[in-house]
């Protein structure tokens, strides 16, 4: 295992940290939800969240390293998202 993977990998474990922080936040934009609809979301990001993840470490293990800067622009903008939500300035 490679830096990039392992930077990868604490990078994802941030954004999963986030997804969850967003979702549990009570923002009134997920409040208005229907609580099905909540649970949909909240499972569906988290699959497509594993799914970025998983697809990023894969091409690091696979000989691209570089790689590792486009997971952490996605991450960075994650984090920019999920700042917006939980500081209510959205």
């Amino acid at each position: 295992m490679g830096w990039s993977t392992f930077v990868i990998f604490m990078a994802g474990v941030a954004n999963f940290a986030l997804n969850r922080a967003v979702f549990d936040s009570g923002h009134p934009l997920l409040a208005r939800l229907p609580r099905s609809s909540r649970m949909l979301g909240s499972r569906a990001a988290l699959v497509t969240e594993f799914v970025v993840l998983f697809f990023a470490l894969l091409l690091s293990v696979r000989g691209w390293p570089g790689f590792v800067w486009a997971y952490l622009a996605y991450s960075a903008f994650n984090g920019l998202a999920a700042w917006l939500i939980l500081s209510r300035r959205v």
